[in-house]
């Protein structure tokens, strides 16, 4: 099966699922986490470091369920991230009336 490659936003929002994993797992043993979710451990360990970007929904949810966060709380905090940097990468549209009724094809209905 051909893998299509990740896009920036898709490896980005791996990077921040892992990240809040591991903040969430805090002190806890990664065995222990993987095992209560149950995953293997080395599917934990992709995750957490981005290895694995896009982990299927029901994996994402059993580990959530075990660090005891919820799938709202995981969606908004990697969902905020992605709308500031798509705030940042597009400047806000502007209209210049001034501009359009001095262009020479303007018309101006009555």
């Amino acid at each position: 099966m051909l893998r299509l490659p990740l896009t920036p936003a898709e490896v980005g929002r791996g990077q921040r699922l892992g990240a809040l994993l591991r903040r969430a797992r805090g002190c806890r043993s990664m065995l222990h986490v993987a095992l209560a979710s149950p995953i293997s451990p080395d599917t934990l360990r992709k995750i957490e470091s981005s290895r694995v970007a896009t982990p299927a929904f029901p994996t994402i949810a059993a580990i959530a369920d075990t660090l005891g966060l919820s799938l709202d709380a995981v969606r908004a905090e990697i969902g905020q991230a992605e709308r500031a940097v798509e705030d940042q990468s597009f400047p806000p549209v502007t209209r210049h009336p001034s501009w359009v009724s001095q262009h020479p094809l303007h018309v101006k209905y009555a």
